[in-house]
Order: structure tokens, then sequence, then C-alpha cells
């Protein structure tokens, strides 16, 4: 089999996919209204066929580019999808809540919808990897960024839970989302466990970078939009654990960071890598 007949199950793979995380969407937000045990084993089917489809298709990409899928902002997001689905994955099995599934899922999809029906063909091609790209510390950087931004998206959608939860708790509502919702002690918890989980990875991230950075350009840290935002993020984070364990922050105002943080995540990505000038601007590189 040839690169070219690769590529084209890769794109196959990448519509099986997003095709798989919508469904799952769907599926999940069905759930949440209704508690129908089929629909929510249907649910976690399709989402696991959608990551084993994102799965195999970034080994073919590692396969059809020979390095590691993290050159470009399509490949990036096909790692930044599988992150957080694996999160999710991991927090439905864990915990036996699948309605977390109905917050989550939809990130997932929406960043390859991106990909879809944003991103030009010509972002989507392999390609070979830029001198600064080419080493092993680019790997570990992306790699624990694919696992820690899984995290914080798996406590976004918690801390969006927990907000509604209150808001419903507080207003004495009996109707269905407030039955469906579990409490929101336990969703202020996961939410945190979340965090804590990525938090340390986020630190991984910045210290690899700057290893990288010093590799590729000779310093460790130059104020790069990517690298100023990537520490206002760290920051965030460090002031939700941080005011959790010496104030006893929790409910609100630490669901509110959650949410807050994976928007700083989100904007570090988007918003330096598309609309920010700098070595990081995926009109260049990751």
């Amino acid at each position: 089999m040839d690169f070219t007949q690769l590529e084209q199950i890769e794109n196959v793979l990448f519509y099986v996919t997003f095709g798989a995380y919508l469904v799952a969407s769907v599926l999940y937000i069905a759930y949440l209204i209704n508690k129908s045990e089929p629909v929510g084993k249907g649910a976690t089917v399709v989402t696991v066929i959608g990551f084993i489809a994102n799965s195999a298709a970034l080994v073919i990409r590692t396969i059809v580019s020979g390095h590691a899928p993290f050159a470009n902002g399509y490949e990036f997001l096909m790692s930044f999808s599988w992150g957080i689905v694996i999160a999710y994955l991991f927090a439905e099995f864990k915990y036996k809540l699948k309605v977390i599934g109905s917050f989550t899922l939809p990130v997932a999809w929406l960043l390859l919808a991106y990909v879809m029906m944003i991103m030009p063909a010509d972002q989507r091609a392999p390609g070979d990897l830029f001198p600064a790209l080419q080493s092993n510390w680019l790997t570990f950087h992306v790699v624990t960024a694919m696992f820690s931004y899984g995290a914080f998206a798996v406590s976004f959608g918690i801390g969006v839970m927990y907000l509604i939860k209150e808001n419903l708790e507080k207003s004495n509502s009996k109707g269905l989302l407030n039955e469906r919702l579990p409490k929101a002690e336990m969703l202020d918890e996961l939410s945190y466990r979340f965090v804590a989980f990525g938090f340390p990875l986020l630190s991984l991230v910045i210290i690899t970078g700057a290893i990288w950075a010093e590799f590729a350009w000779g310093r460790y840290w130059s104020w790069d939009p990517k690298e100023t935002w990537s520490l206002i993020t760290w920051l965030v984070y460090a002031a939700y654990l941080h005011a959790r364990f010496t104030y006893g922050w929790k409910g609100r105002r630490a669901a509110l960071m959650a949410v807050i943080g994976f928007v700083a995540v989100l904007f570090t990505f988007f918003g330096v890598n598309y609309f920010l000038p700098g070595l990081h601007s995926y009109a260049l590189i990751f």
C-alpha cells in the first residue's frame, strides 16, 4: 500500500471521527434529557468508534509524514480532540457519569468542525518538519499538552454543569434537567480532580516548550504571544488550586475559574496560532 492510499484512508478516518463525535454528542444530549440506557450505551459505543478512528488517523499520519503528528494545525486539533475524548472516556468509566459527555463531546466535535469548515485544505496536508520542529522535545511538549488540555476540557464541561445545577437548585426547579444532573458537590469535586491532574502536565508543557525553544531558537523564553498566553493559562489554574487549598474556594467561584481556564486554553491555541504574529503562528509552525 503506497502513501497515496494511506492518505485516502486517513481522510476517510477523519470523516468517521467527525461523524462519530457528532452522533455521540447528540446521543449524550438525548441521554441527558431522557436517561434512556440504550441511548447512553449507544453514545458510549459511538464515542469509542470515533476514538478508534481518531487514533488510527493519527497513526497513519505518523506513517505518511515520517514524524509525530504535531507539525501543523490539523494534526494538533486531531490530537487535541483525541486528548479530550480519552479524558472523557476515563471519566465515564471511572465515575459512571455519562451525562458529562453532553458537555464534553461537543467540544471535541467543534474542534474537528473547525478543521472541516474553516481550515484551508493545504493546511491539512502532511509535510516535512521545519528545522525548528525537528526535536524530541516537541513530541514531549505536545503529548503533555494533549493530556492536560483534555483534562481541562472535561473540567470545563463539568464546571458548566455545576453552574447550571447550582442555578436550578437555587430556583428550586422541578424540571427534568435538575433531576438528571448529578449533585453540585459531586460536580465540584470532579472538576477539581481533573484540574489537579491537568495542572502538573501543563507545567510540563511549559517546561518542555522552553527547552524546545532553546534548542530551536537559542533562548528559553522570549515572551512570544504563545509563551505569554501559556503562562497566563498556567496562572489561572494555579490561582484555582491555590484558592481552593488556601481559602477553601469551592462551588461557583471554582466552576467559573475552571471555565475561564479552558477559555484561556482555547485562546492560547486559536487566538495565538491563527491571529497573533509570533514564532508559534500556524502560518509557520505550532
